[in-house]
């Protein structure tokens, strides 16, 4: 049976599409009766966003690795990583599935690595997509998502969220049974 659904296309990306893009996922998780949220969120205030938004449910924010931008460094504030978990938020720090030792490859000698493709092949579908299926997979290698049932996946180009779909996990040794099942919202522009 064909289904027809809205999917929110933004105009550009970033930060000022957040609300509606949470709001979406939180309708369309709701319609479905989907439990697990994955979000990404570098400083915390999207990651925050959600757990109020999502509160009741398996909230799962996923920052940057620690030492991404700089040795010893952990972008998420603290302060937020606490408000996150005193919210029921669970926080998920791990090396990411499309870099991690793949980038001290490419960075040593000067060459591309299949997870650097995959990355960019799902760039063609706006930042925020790429960051969708990584996310997704790296909650599920922390065992903080389930493989066997759908969760809601949300992200962004830069600061914020502009993308959200509803994508079936798997670990990242199993990257290839992702199923991307729905676009909630996407920027229409990359820019």
């Amino acid at each position: 049976m064909t289904e027809k659904k809205t999917i929110h296309y933004f105009p550009g990306v970033g930060e000022a599409y957040t609300d509606e893009t949470l709001q979406a996922a939180k309708a369309r998780a709701d319609e479905l009766g989907i439990r697990d949220i994955v979000v990404a969120s570098t400083r915390g205030p999207t990651g925050l966003r959600a757990v109020e938004m999502f509160k009741g449910y398996n909230v799962v924010v996923v920052p940057h690795v620690t030492g991404m931008r700089e040795p010893g460094t952990q972008e998420l504030g603290v302060d937020y990583a606490e408000k996150i978990r005193a919210g029921g938020g669970k926080i998920v720090v791990a090396a990411h599935a499309f870099s991690g030792v793949n980038r001290a490859i490419q960075a040593k000698f000067d060459t591309v690595y299949p997870a650097g493709i995959i990355a960019q092949t799902l760039r063609m579908f706006g930042q925020g997509m790429k960051v969708v299926v990584e996310i997704t997979a790296m909650a599920a290698d922390a065992g903080a998502v389930p493989v066997d049932r759908d969760v809601v996946a949300i992200a962004g180009s830069g600061r914020g969220a502009d993308t959200a779909v509803v994508v079936k996990p798997a670990y990242s040794h199993s990257l290839f049974e992702v199923v991307v099942r729905e676009i909630i919202a996407k920027p229409r522009s990359l820019e």
